[in-house]
């Protein structure tokens, strides 16, 4: 199974301009499935950066404004869209050029993939 999302990752790659790697890890940040492209920094897919929306999701619960949905960042040369989809969470890594509009978006296309996954892990 993680084979087959790893190939539709991978066509979702293709089919969006700056989109460089979407990342599918637990709440803890150790990925579950992944495809990156060349350009993608290592540090990006590791569980201690994967990490940061669990926690920066738990610390904005705390404002009563309701459920985390995603949180968007810019550095000089990427963007990182988190998705959540606790327990799982969805991180699309792009070009600070790419559409955000666009990457936020893809929740509705990862949205079955994602629910494949969440129940293989809570079967484990």
């Amino acid at each position: 199974m993680a084979d087959d999302i790893e190939d539709y990752l991978r066509q979702l790659l293709a089919g969006v301009d700056g989109l460089e790697g979407i990342v599918i890890s637990d709440r803890d940040g150790v990925p579950v499935v992944k495809a990156l492209n060349s350009d993608i920094p290592e540090a990006a897919s590791r569980p201690g950066f994967l990490a940061t929306f669990s926690m920066a999701t738990e610390q904005a619960s705390k404002l009563g404004l309701g459920a985390n949905k995603s949180l968007v960042c810019f550095y000089d040369n990427f963007q990182v869209v988190h998705l959540n989809f606790m327990p799982l969470v969805a991180t699309l890594l792009a070009r600070v050029d790419a559409n955000t509009g666009v990457l936020l978006g893809m929740t509705a296309q990862l949205y079955d993939s994602i629910q494949q996954l969440k129940e293989a892990v809570d079967g484990v």
